[in-house]
């Protein structure tokens, strides 16, 4: 009785341990959000968009994990990857057209409901600044923004040096950023800036997670990649992405691919 009451004491104290060195692990974690995970309230409509793109369905079966630091999201139009930060980005509670946590501006509603399908598992304590860097709809947060008083005039920017300004202003605390093709606007002396941007965030213990089409912003040491394609999402290296492949293959002899398009 003796031996088996020591036993369960120390079960008991194993265990208490286990939880403890858990917890521990959480709170030591320096990753804002940490894992997107379906709800368990989510009203899905499978084999209907955008339930039915391939890496969307991956992720609503099985979940995405963040690393901390950068996480890119790269593929061909289509394949998904600007829904789900789109998607991510919403569900953290940052203006679906671009904006911070604290974004209301609206001009058109266009987002899919996968944001409604999340649940971000976010790390204790972790800092609640976002802000979500939307190509397409930029336009329309600087007129948001040009109407508060004491806003930012980017409007008086070339659309590249706006881009820029806005990540030097709001890119800078530590916090949680979802960026939507940021390139389509930067030149490349501009995009390795914007690199720069990128790595000072994950110095600072931010977390970023971008959809890009550029194979020298995807270039960032150290950053993890996920590709997004018809078969669903996987992690890549960054020569491995078919991205990088394609671009070196045409840079290296543009003549193969244009004399199938110019005839």
């Amino acid at each position: 009785m003796l031996h088996r009451d020591l036993t369960g004491g120390q079960n008991l104290a194993l265990g208490h341990i286990k939880k403890m060195t858990s917890a521990g692990a959480i709170f030591n974690d320096r990753r804002i959000v940490r894992e997107i995970r379906v709800r368990s309230d989510a009203a899905i409509v499978p084999d209907v968009w955008p339930a039915n793109i391939p890496a969307v369905a991956a992720v609503l079966e099985s979940g995405l994990e963040l690393p901390e630091g950068v996480t890119f999201l790269v593929g061909e139009n289509g394949s998904g990857k600007s829904t789900l930060v789109e998607a991510i980005a919403a569900a953290y509670g940052l203006g679906p057209e671009g904006g911070t946590v604290n974004s209301s501006h609206a001009t058109y509603d266009t987002e899919s409901p996968l944001s409604e399908w999340l649940s971000l598992v976010k790390t204790p304590g972790a800092p609640n600044w976002g802000f979500f860097l939307r190509a397409e709809t930029m336009h329309g947060y600087y007129s948001f923004q040009r109407g508060l008083e004491g806003g930012h005039d980017f409007h008086r920017m070339s659309h590249g040096e706006s881009f820029l300004a806005v990540a030097e202003t709001y890119l800078a605390t530590p916090g949680f950023y979802c960026l939507d093709e940021p390139e389509a606007a930067l030149s490349f002396s501009s995009t390795l800036a914007m690199i720069g941007v990128l790595a000072d965030l994950a110095a600072n213990g931010s977390q970023v997670l971008c959809a890009t089409h550029s194979p020298v912003l995807a270039s960032l040491p150290g950053a993890t990649i996920y590709e997004t394609d018809e078969h669903g999402i996987g992690r890549k290296d960054w020569d491995e992405l078919n991205l990088v492949i394609n671009w070196k293959s045409y840079l290296g002899a543009p003549e193969r691919y244009l004399r199938h398009i110019l005839t």
